[in-house]
């Protein structure tokens, strides 16, 4: 994150938790004529099996998070601001959100290039000591922590049922919708 990304975070976290929620990260993009300020939250870790965010959780985020931002006014000019879950495809932010999913496949962009790589894609192996180890291509690659830009886990679409099969069609899908699917969102 950027240091105006990591002020407005650690200034917005409170208020994100006060609402039983958690703030993932943020990004910060500034852009002529109105910057984007987009906020990813979560259910606390504890809650994950039981509960997902919904959008009443985003709305909610949205009123308090707006509030507290006209009154703090750390962004000059017109921004547009978006709360999101994180999605399938879970931006990561932390080292202590590399952690918890470790083992799982990440794509990662570097601020600056690191054996003549700027982007890679690998297996999470391991945190540690404010490095992130991860296994591309069969090699080993440890990125110190600070040296990510972004980063996103890669869902698994054949664990998840939605990758098609030899045959072209999804597995675990009928009549056109994704096994585990419901009509409710």
């Amino acid at each position: 994150m950027t240091d105006k990304a990591t002020h407005i975070s650690a200034l917005l976290a409170p208020t994100v938790a006060s609402l039983g929620l958690e703030l993932l990260g943020i990004e910060y993009l500034p852009a002529p004529g109105g910057a984007v300020l987009r906020l990813y939250i979560d259910v606390p870790e504890a809650e994950a099996e039981t509960r997902h965010v919904a959008i009443e959780d985003c709305e909610a985020v949205s009123r308090e998070v707006s509030a507290q931002l006209d009154v703090e006014d750390p962004i000059s000019g017109n921004y547009t601001l978006e709360v999101s879950s994180p999605g399938i495809d879970r931006p990561l932010f932390t080292p202590a959100q590399f952690a918890r999913y470790v083992g799982q496949q990440a794509k990662v962009g570097l601020k600056l290039p690191q054996d003549g790589r700027r982007r890679l894609q690998g297996t999470i192996v391991a945190v540690d000591e404010g490095r992130v180890s991860f296994e591309v291509d069969g090699q080993p690659f440890d990125v110190a922590s600070d040296n990510i830009d972004k980063a996103r886990l890669l869902p698994d679409w054949a664990a998840l049922g939605l990758a098609p099969g030899k045959d072209g069609k999804k597995k675990g899908a009928s009549g056109g919708k994704a096994a585990g699917k419901s009509g409710k969102h």
